[in-house]
Order: structure tokens, then sequence, then C-alpha cells
């Protein structure tokens, strides 16, 4: 809204120009919904605790969780609220990329935000079932991806981009609206998998986030994209705006959410936030590389099925605990050792991510 505020006061204020370029509008989105997160942020952890919204701790976790049992949860709410108002103050309202995204984000967010209820009203660690949760997250999913390949300009827009090599693409075609659906709801699952500690999931998802804004704005400006060799998308550079909200948001729920957290983000937070990394990374074309980054989302994800698969097929369990950080919990880790040592993995991760952009 201000940046469409400054372009029509622009002929008459010529400062107002600085709002065209990108990365201006990023910090002031870093900045504004980091901001928000900090200021809101001990208003809603009180509110939370007046209504005693407190996490329900699975009974088959590690014993170390069972006094973080009633820990303000739902959290998410604050995130979701940072991300929503920074992308609506700095980003292009015209930009139908920044609409995907911020509505995919929101979509994920009240599914999350209805299972994360019903496990509060029932006092059970179990919301809503299963199967339910997934067909709402593949509707959701759907509906972008289906918008996406309707609304594209060019057949790059719906092909598979390969890392490392320039030239080698494939066109997709009707396959991208599955492709797309499957990257977004994985996504999400997996940055909920991974919110098991405190702080654990919300870094790497800043991390990510600000590695895939840079493939944004460098798919967004032509001249970047022919250069490092990577698709060249009309209007995609927008979602830096998006991918700084995130990580402005994310540190600000970072200082309340670092051990020992004052307040979780639930599903609400955790759901919504891998669906929008995993929509960013379907729109920029780089779901690969979203693979890569988010490594250690997919290492928790892979820990869970081939616990599940090995304990139906042979009656073993090939870890502890699965999600992965519990196996290590139970290996005698203290908690801020697995935290910390998950962000600087996702750090490489990332970089191995960025160093892609010119490796081709």
């Amino acid at each position: 809204m201000l940046y469409h505020l400054a372009m029509a006061l622009e002929g008459y204020f010529s400062a107002l120009n600085v709002f065209q370029y990108l990365t201006f509008r990023t910090i002031l989105g870093v900045l504004t919904a980091l901001g928000m997160a900090l200021l809101i942020g001990p208003a809603l952890i009180q509110r939370l605790l007046l209504h005693q919204v407190g996490q329900q701790v699975r009974d088959d976790g590690p014993e170390s969780h069972l006094g973080k049992a009633g820990t303000p949860t739902m959290g998410g709410a604050l995130i979701l609220v940072a991300i929503a108002v920074s992308t609506l103050l700095w980003a292009d309202l015209t930009n139908r990329f920044v609409w995907v995204a911020l509505l995919v984000t929101l979509a994920f967010g009240v599914i999350g935000g209805i299972d994360d209820f019903l496990k509060i009203a029932r006092s059970d660690s179990q919301g809503l079932r299963a199967r339910d949760k997934f067909l709402l997250q593949v509707l959701a999913a759907l509906g972008a991806s289906t918008f996406l390949y309707l609304t594209a300009q060019g057949s790059i827009e719906t092909s598979l981009v390969l890392p490392l090599f320039k030239d080698l693409v494939f066109p997709l075609g009707v396959g991208f609206i599955l492709l797309s659906t499957l990257v977004i709801v994985g996504s999400s699952n997996a940055v909920n998998l991974t919110d098991g500690l405190d702080g654990l999931a919300i870094m790497p998802t800043v991390l990510v986030a600000s590695g895939l804004a840079v493939f944004a704005y460098a798919s967004g400006h032509q001249m970047f994209a022919d250069y490092l060799g990577i698709p060249s998308i009309y209007g995609v550079g927008e979602l830096v705006i998006f991918c700084g909200a995130i990580v402005g948001a994310g540190l600000g729920f970072l200082w309340y959410n670092t051990y020992p957290a004052q307040v979780f983000m639930g599903d609400i937070g955790a759901l919504s936030l891998g669906a929008g990394l995993g929509v960013i990374a379907v729109s920029v074309r780089q779901e690969l590389v979203l693979f890569i980054m988010g490594g250690i989302f997919v290492l928790e994800t892979l820990s869970v099925m081939v616990q599940v698969i090995s304990y139906r097929l042979t009656g073993r369990r090939v870890f502890r605990m699965a999600p992965l950080h519990h196996h290590y919990e139970l290996e005698g880790w203290p908690e801020p050792r697995v935290i910390v040592r998950f962000w600087i993995i996702t750090v490489v991760l990332v970089l191995i991510g960025l160093a892609m952009l010119k490796v081709r």
C-alpha cells in the first residue's frame, strides 16, 4: 500500500523514487516485520497464557519435553500477521506472484490454526485427522499451482530447471501442477516435522528464505538471469519483499522462541512457513535448490519415513526416535547443541544452493 502511495506521489516528491528499488523495499519489509513481531510478541504471549493456550506434549516424546507442557503455542499467528502486514505495505500488489505466495501462506496458516485449536480444545496432542489435514493442504496447493499454470507467460515458467546445467530444462505441461502441489505440501509438512525444539525450525526457515530471495531477485532481473543462466521470469523479483517479510518475522519470533522458548509457533506457523517456502521455490523454478537448501527439513522428513517403513517391515527402529532431532536428544545431546548444529548445517546448505547460481 505504501509502495503504491509513494509511486502516486513520486511526481511531487522526487525522493520517493527510491521506493522503485526492490532492495530498498526489501530492507523496509524486513524491518517492518521484525519490528511488528518484537512489539506484538509480549502482548500475544500474555494473551495466550491468559486463555491457557498451552502446548500439548506427546506421551511418547522425550521425557525432557514434559516440562514444556503448558508453554503458549499458536505463536505462529504473530509470524503470519507480521508477514502479511509487511508484504501488503511494501510489495507491488498488482503482482500475481505476491498474492499467490501470501494467500497460500495464509491458507496453510488457517489449516494449521484449526489443527492447533483442536489440540487445545481436546487437551490432546492429536488435532485434525491426518487425512483431513492432508486433503485441505492439497486443495490449497492445487489451487495455487493451477493459477500459476494458467497465468504462466512462457514455457519456462512451467518447466523443470536442473541446477548446475545452463540449458537443461524439461517442459512439464500440466505436470507442473502436480509437481508444484507436491513441493508446496511436502515443504509445509517437512518444516512442521522439524518444529520440535526451541528455535530449530524458524532459523533454517529464515536462512532458506534469504537464499531464495537471491534467486527471486536474479530471476526477476533479465540481465542477471541471462548472465547466471537461470530462468528469467517477469515480475517474480517482487517475491524478494515476501522473502524479506519472512526473514524479519522469523527473527522477531526467534527472539521469544529461542531456548528456553517463551512461545511455540504451532502448526499455524510451521505449516504456513513451509508452504511459503514451497511456493517461492515453485515461482522461481528452483524446486531442486529448495531441496538442497532445506536439507535439514528433508532429513527430518526422511528420518520419519525410514523409521515407519523399517518398523513395519522388520519390527526394528533405525533411530532411537524420529524425527531426527529426537534421536540426537536421546543420544545425550543437550537441546541447544542439536539446535545450533542444525542451524550450522543449514548455513552450509544454503551457501551450496547459492553457489549453484554461477556453477552452470
